[in-house]
């Protein structure tokens, strides 16, 4: 198997960091602890590796709780234990933990339907998914259905609700047809009050008896819809100020995170013939409906707002340079 379920936390583990995790866990490993009521929150931490919010935070709450019991049942999931070993989102040649959720013949994926089939058969309550962000971005939850309990459990985190449908191998879609799901952005790692942010959520979510039916009050929330992600070709050098490169992104290039941009806005200098994807839920490079190149800049061809743009070139590369949202109105029911 290439994860473990266990029925206790393991002498030790609430003292371990997420980089010596591997010390007492030989893979990845589903923990469930009994709470007063029995239907349990399903919580995944360290996905990626590099992002050790999730754990820290799991760790606060559950030393906090050691004398007492848990008002829910939890069930945690802790990843990539061999990637926080190295300090990485993911290990070369590994799958990335955060796009194995799908359906597929890869043995990855065949431990992620079990564990989805593990938690549907516990009759899991409610889900969350905990992650970390390289570039600056503020504290929000991300949704894949809008309705009034995905809503409202976002809504606990922050009032920056993010709706999105793709990628498609996140934990959030897998869960999201047994239960309200959510993921949780908090950050940089160590920094802005994450671990903090993230253990007061998660209590607060143990603590309910169920979600409102009715939806959030339309003042409460803003919400946005990813409509592309965005990368760069692999033919196309690229760079945080280094002029040298195809795409020259200026130093301060996360400074633009959920900040709406007008059309017109130069993202990067851009060398002849160069250029970036934008991909849309349907897997279509669009990316001529909103770059253009023009004296000398890659400029934005409609009004827009980026999230998770970083600096961190091996980032990009692996995965994306950012994602483009557009505003939508408050759910109407």
């Amino acid at each position: 198997m290439l994860f473990q379920e266990l029925d206790h936390l393991p002498l030790g583990l609430l003292d371990t960091p997420a980089a010596q995790l591997h010390t007492l866990l030989d893979r990845p490993t589903l923990i469930h602890l009994p709470g007063r009521r029995a239907a349990p929150l399903f919580v995944t931490v360290l996905l990626h590796g590099n992002e050790d919010t999730g754990w820290e935070a799991l760790r606060a709450l559950l030393r906090d709780y050691a004398d007492r019991e848990l008002p829910r049942a939890l069930s945690l999931f802790i990843g990539n234990i061999e990637a926080a070993k190295e300090g990485l989102r993911v290990l070369p040649g590994q799958h990335d933990f955060n796009r194995i959720w799908n359906d597929g013949d890869e043995p990855e994926q065949q431990m992620t339907a079990a564990l989805v089939a593990r938690m549907r058969e516990r009759g899991v309550f409610a889900s969350i998914d905990i992650h970390n962000n390289t570039g600056l971005n503020p504290h929000y939850a991300c949704i894949n259905r809008l309705d009034a309990a995905f809503l409202h459990l976002a809504n606990l985190f922050s009032r920056v609700i993010v709706y999105f449908t793709k990628p498609d191998g996140v934990q959030s879609l897998a869960m999201a047809p047994h239960c309200p799901a959510v993921t949780v952005e908090c950050g940089k790692p160590g920094v802005g009050g994450g671990v903090e942010h993230a253990r007061a959520f998660v209590e607060a979510v143990l603590h309910l008896d169920h979600f409102p039916a009715h939806l959030p009050a339309a003042h409460d929330y803003e919400l946005y819809h990813t409509v592309v992600r965005v990368t760069v070709p692999e033919e196309v050098s690229f760079g945080i100020a280094t002029p040298e490169r195809q795409l020259d992104f200026p130093a301060q290039l996360d400074h633009l995170n959920f900040r709406e941009l007008e059309s017109g806005t130069r993202l990067a200098m851009a060398a002849e013939g160069a250029y970036l994807h934008a991909w849309n839920e349907q897997g279509e490079d669009i990316g001529a409906e909103y770059f253009e190149r023009w004296e000398g800049g890659l400029m934005l061809k409609r009004e827009v707002m980026p999230s998770m743009l970083t600096l961190n070139e091996s980032i990009i590369r692996q995965d994306c340079l950012c994602y483009l949202m557009e505003r939508l109105p408050p759910v109407e029911g």
